[in-house]
């Protein structure tokens, strides 16, 4: 990975126990057929080897169809010490038995549930990983304020309305975690803690340099998107646009993303938000 970082082609056995918790947050990044980044909340993904990553399947969406389409993927795993761990794998495999797919079902949230489990478990080889990180609070929060800032005062009327007033509101609070994604020169999508990224208008969103911000700044002008936003009752968004490059808002040195699509993640009917799509009779049962 470009800015200096130091690249691991394993995982530690301290980098898996502390990954090997029911309560994390794991974001998987892909590649849709259309060659756009796109990212997912998978909850169970975590090492299971010093040279495979694991996650578990227990509702449907996009990203599943888009890894046995092309296999590169990103990750990042977050516990709730806010330590860190990013990425780049393969998929390799999926199975639905297993000692992985019997250790997941294991789990409370799965064990006592009778509506549904991990059916399927997909298995990735590690490219390569960058060693534990901290989330540094004292850079995103400055960060966020900067963004506040710029949000306010450089607004403007925005054409359309990309991203509904409850995606705005989730996008806005600043205590809700964003991740962005782009796909590397490799071919690998790329996924950034972006928790500062704000709604400058339902057309735009916007973030200021500060946490991340050399990996913010390798992202290419022109280059298309994706954002995750996130709280911790488990409600998200996905948006995707083309990141229009670094200029000034407010004032403030900000990144400019302008959207053309929303993406509603959460089960029970992950699916297309924006654009619109239009609406048909059934005339089949």
């Amino acid at each position: 990975m470009d800015n200096g970082k130091t690249v691991y082609q394993e995982f530690t056995s301290q980098d898996i126990e502390k990954l090997d918790v029911e309560l994390k947050i794991g974001i998987l990044g892909t590649i849709t057929p259309q060659g756009l980044p796109h990212l997912t909340m998978i909850s169970t993904l975590q090492p299971c080897a010093p040279g495979t990553v694991v996650w578990g399947q227990f509702t449907e969406g996009s990203s599943k169809k888009h890894v046995l389409q092309n296999p590169k993927t990103g990750f990042l795993m977050m516990t709730l010490d806010k330590e860190l761990w990013r990425g780049k794998a393969i998929f390799r495999d999926k199975v639905k038995s297993g000692p992985e797919h019997e250790k997941y079902n294991n789990l409370i949230m799965f064990r006592y549930n009778a509506y549904f489990g991990v059916h399927t478990v997909y298995y990735m080889d590690l490219v390569e990983q960058y060693g534990q990180e901290q989330l540094p609070m004292g850079a995103v929060a400055f960060a966020a304020i900067q963004t506040m800032a710029a949000r306010m005062i450089g607004a403007k009327r925005a054409n359309n309305e990309v991203l509904n007033p409850w995606g705005q509101q989730l996008i806005n609070k600043i205590d809700n975690l964003k991740f962005i994604s782009y796909v590397g020169a490799d071919g690998f999508p790329v996924i950034i803690p972006a928790i500062q990224t704000q709604v400058l208008d339902p057309e735009h969103l916007v973030f200021s340099l500060g946490a991340f911000k050399d990996d913010l700044r390798a992202i290419q002008t022109n280059a298309a998107v994706a954002v995750f936003g996130m709280t911790f009752d488990m409600e998200d968004v996905l948006v995707k646009g083309i990141f229009k490059g670094f200029s000034r808002v407010g004032g403030i040195n900000c990144g400019v993303i302008e959207m053309d699509y929303v993406y509603n993640p959460m089960p029970p009917l992950p699916g297309q938000i924006y654009p619109p799509q239009k609406v048909e009779a059934v005339k089949e049962f």
